[in-house]
C-alpha cells in the first residue's frame, strides 16, 4: 500500500527523493533510470506526436506527498515551472490528513458532440425531426466504435437546442452525448459526429457545417471536498478563526468580483494543470472547461466554495470538468506520463480526474491561506529566490548561499543576487 507522507523531502537531493518514490510507487529499476535521466521522451517518439519537430523542451517534474483521498494514500506527479505550487499543496494535503484528507466523487465519463445545422427555415421543427430519429443516430454513432461498445461505453442520448435568431438565420445544435470510458473522448465524438452528418442533413434539411466535440464538459465533473479545524490552522501569528474568517472572505470576493475570480481560478489550475500535464492529458481543453463552467451562470465566478461548518471548522469544495483519460494520445506515448501515472495508482479516467481538483483544492487552500495572513510573497518569494539565484549567475555550493542571504535581506532579485556573487563570501 502506498505512504503519501514525505517527511524531510525537500532536504533530500533529487536522487534521494527519486529512489523513495520509487519505493513507494514500486517503480522497477528501468522506471526508476527513466525518470533519474534527461531526455526521457525519445526524438523520434516526438517526431510521431505532433509535426515539425526539432526536440524536446523539458520541465521539472515533482511529486507532492500526504494526499489522502476517500482514505487512499495517493502520490502526486507534478510537472510544472511555477515555485511554491508543490510546497503549497503537499503542506496543505498534509493538514487535511487530520480530519481524514479529501473527500472526491466524480459523474459519469460523457462527452458532447455538436453538430451545428444552418439553412433551415422551421429550426424547431427540425428539432423535433432529430429527435424523432434519436434511436436511429445513436445507433449509427455507435456503429462506428465497436471496441467502446465493448468496453461499456458509446453514444447515450441526443440532445437539440435552437438558436432561433442569428446574423445567418437559425440555427440547429445537435448534441451527441457519448459515454467514452477512460479516453479523453475527443477522436470518439468527433468521428460520431461525422458519421451521422448526412442523415441529419436529410433528416432536416439543412447544412451540416461544424462537426465537433464541445470542451464545456459540464455532464462530466469531479468533485472534492476537504474540511480544516480552528486548531489545525492556527499558527504563532494567528488564530485558526482569524485563518478561516481570512479564508471566507478571501473567497468571497473571488465570488462576488470577476477580477478577483480570474486570479482565484488561475490559483487552483496552479495545481491541478501540473497534474494534467505530467499525465499527457490535455490541459488547454481542461483549462477550457473550467473557465467556461466558472461562467455558467452568466458572470464569472469561482470554481470553488469556502464555508464555515456548525463546529466551526472550514470547509472548502470544488466541482468542475475533468475531461481527462488514461488511454490514447500522449497518455500512452509519452514514457513519463505513463510513469505517472503507474505513480498515482490509478485505475480510471475518473479516478485521475478526481487526484487532479482534490490538488486543485489544496492548492487554492494555501493561496487564500497565505493570502488573508502573511501576503503571498514571503512564502512564495522564498522558494522563488533559487530561480532568482540561477538567473543571476550562481552555480553549486554558491546558490543556496545567495538564496539566504537574498531572503534575510527580503531583496529577492536578479540585481541584489548579482551583486552578492560579486562580493566577500561572509556569513
Amino acid at each position: 500500500m502506498i505512504d503519501s507522507k514525505l517527511p524531510n523531502f525537500r532536504a533530500m537531493s533529487p536522487a534521494q527523493r527519486l529512489t523513495h518514490v520509487a519505493q513507494a510507487a514500486g517503480l522497477d529499476d528501468a522506471e526508476h533510470a527513466l525518470l533519474a535521466k534527461p531526455g526521457a521522451l525519445p526524438l523520434d517518439t516526438a517526431n510521431g506526436m505532433i509535426e515539425n519537430v526539432v526536440g524536446t523542451f523539458e520541465l521539472p517534474m515533482a511529486v507532492a506527498g500526504y494526499f489522502q483521498l476517500n482514505g487512499r494514500d495517493v502520490l502526486v506527479p507534478m510537472a510544472v515551472e511555477e515555485p511554491s505550487i508543490v510546497a503549497a499543496a503537499s503542506y496543505m494535503a498534509k493538514l487535511a490528513r487530520e480530519a481524514g484528507g479529501f473527500r472526491t466523487s466524480s459523474t459519469g465519463p460523457l462527452m458532447r458532440a455538436q453538430v451545428q445545422v444552418v439553412g433551415v427555415s422551421d429550426p424547431y421543427g427540425a428539432r423535433l425531426a432529430i429527435l424523432k430519429h434519436r434511436d436511429e443516430l445513436i445507433e449509427m454513432a455507435n456503429a462506428r466504435d465497436k471496441v467502446l461498445i465493448g468496453l461499456g461505453g458509446g453514444c447515450r442520448d441526443i440532445e437539440v437546442h435552437v438558436f432561433p435568431d442569428t446574423p445567418r438565420g437559425a440555427m440547429v445544435v445537435a448534441h451527441l452525448i457519448v459515454d467514452v470510458r477512460d479516453a479523453m473522448g475527443a477522436n470518439t465524438v468527433n468521428t460520431m459526429a461525422e458519421t451521422v452528418a448526412g442523415r441529419i442533413e436529410e433528416i432536416t434539411g439543412g447544412k451540416v457545417r461544424l462537426r465537433i466535440l464541445s470542451n464545456l464538459a459540464d455532464l462530466r465533473l469531479a468533485r472534492a471536498q476537504v474540511r480544516y479545524s480552528a486548531a489545525t490552522l492556527q499558527t504563532k501569528a494567528y488564530s485558526g478563526e482569524d485563518v478561516i474568517a481570512g479564508v471566507v472572505d478571501a473567497y468571497l470576493f473571488a465570488a462576488i468580483d470577476p477580477y478577483r475570480a480570474a486570479t482565484h481560478n488561475k490559483g487552483i489550475m496552479n495545481g491541478i494543470d501540473p497534474v494534467i500535464v505530467a499525465t499527457g492529458n490535455d490541459w488547454r481543453a481542461v483549462e477550457a472547461g473550467a473557465h467556461a463552467y466558472a461562467s455558467r451562470g452568466g458572470r464569472y465566478t469561482s470554481l470553488t466554495t469556502w464555508e464555515v461548518a456548525n463546529n466551526g471548522d472550514l470547509v472548502g469544495t470544488i466541482e468542475m470538468p475533468m475531461p481527462v483519460g488514461l488511454v490514447g494520445g500522449a497518455t500512452k506515448t509519452h514514457p513519463l506520463a505513463r510513469l505517472a501515472l503507474k505513480i498515482m495508482n490509478v485505475s480510471s479516467a475518473q479516478e485521475l480526474g478526481e487526484i487532479a481538483v482534490a490538488v486543485g483544492l489544496a492548492q487554492n487552500m494555501g493561496a487564500l491561506r497565505a493570502l488573508s495572513t502573511e501576503g503571498i510573497q514571503r512564502g512564495h518569494m522564498a522558494l522563488h529566490a533559487r530561480n532568482i539565484a540561477l538567473a543571476a549567475g550562481a552555480s553549486g555550493a554558491d546558490i543556496d548561499w545567495v538564496v539566504k542571504k537574498m531572503v534575510a535581506a527580503r531583496n529577492v532579485s536578479v540585481d541584489y543576487g548579482m551583486s552578492l556573487l560579486q562580493g566577500p563570501r561572509d556569513e
